[in-house]
């Protein structure tokens, strides 16, 4: 008989965790926003490069179990369903150690109407509520990284971003990596772990080769309008003002996907019906995606996020 049949949470966690989403359910509530439900196998995925992607048969035809429910809920957006979230299990690859669990859990939500800057207001009023806080710093990518490493991302050209990794003794274990990739990486390695250790912490106004989902605002330079929110050191929350041109991005996933290619990464085929609900129109809105996990973590004083699920993977 297997001795690990417990629950590797305890019992307290486990209804701190429920206390949680009973607050979220009734924050946005408060608010009028609707909760939705979207599928868990889809026909394709989100195209970012380093993303590996679980997959089923089902009927003789490949689906997906859907590193984010993003897609779908666009299609709802496009539909006319006004503000929406979702508290949602998604999937992704290759992803277990202190901070992360193959199957996790998502708050996801969409602002018809909001830039990247309201829906910032929106998160601390939700975090702040959840845990309890001082006001949140706002701090601008580059400036967080002229802070950190003396250099503006904005303007570093691939051999700078390269021989700056070298500088702080960082082994990319990539080889090949874009301007875009070394960004990350840095970001990851050098930056991030400096972040919001006084109070909670938001990254905003990033390079436009972050951009992903979210709109590019003109200027010098041009910017992505996402945002980033990080508490002791640890990413919870990631958002922007929605991209809401379709041809762009079909463009977008394109490049992805090319990127995948070029890595020899498994190709994963552009989801059709998420981008001619684009093409079809979106409302201008904000959306973000919070890690509920990493949020139970914090709210306990967990050390891994093991310590706030019922069965990780070596107890399910």
């Amino acid at each position: 008989m297997p001795e690990d049949w417990r629950p590797s949470a305890s019992l307290g966690t486990l209804r701190i965790r429920a206390g949680v989403l009973a607050r979220v359910r009734a924050f946005f509530a408060g608010r009028s926003v609707l909760e939705v439900e979207t599928p868990m196998l889809c026909r394709g995925g989100l195209g970012e490069p380093h993303l590996a992607l679980r997959t089923t048969l089902t009927g003789g035809r490949r689906r997906y179990l859907p590193p984010s429910p993003e897609p779908a809920m666009k299609r709802l957006l496009c539909a006319g369903s006004g503000p929406i979230y979702q508290i949602a299990r998604v999937f992704r690859d290759g992803e277990e150690g202190r901070l992360h669990n193959p199957e996790f859990t998502l708050i996801e939500w969409y602002r018809p109407g909001f830039d990247h800057h309201a829906l910032m207001d929106e998160v601390e009023a939700l975090v702040s509520e959840l845990l309890g806080s001082e006001p949140f710093e706002r701090i601008r990518y580059g400036r967080a990284f002229e802070d950190a490493l003396g250099l503006d991302p904005h303007a570093a050209d691939l051999e700078a971003l390269a021989a700056c990794a070298r500088g702080l003794g960082l082994v990319v274990a990539a080889a090949g990596l874009d301007r875009g990739a070394y960004l990350d990486f840095l970001l990851s390695h050098a930056v991030m772990p400096r972040l919001g250790h006084d109070r909670p912490c938001f990254l905003f106004d990033f390079p436009e080769p972050q951009a992903a989902f979210a709109r590019v605002r003109a200027g010098s330079p041009p910017v992505s309008e996402r945002f980033e929110l990080f508490i002791s050191g640890i990413e919870i929350a990631n958002g922007c003002r929605e991209l809401g041109d379709g041809a762009e991005q079909r463009r977008r996933l394109l490049r992805e996907e090319a990127r995948r290619r070029g890595l020899d990464l498994p190709t994963v085929p552009l989801d059709e019906r998420f981008l001619a609900a684009l093409e079809n129109g979106m409302p201008d809105c904000a959306g973000c995606a919070l890690g509920l996990d990493r949020l139970v973590m914090i709210a306990t004083g967990a050390g891994t996020i093991q310590e706030v699920l019922a069965f990780p993977p070596d107890r399910a």
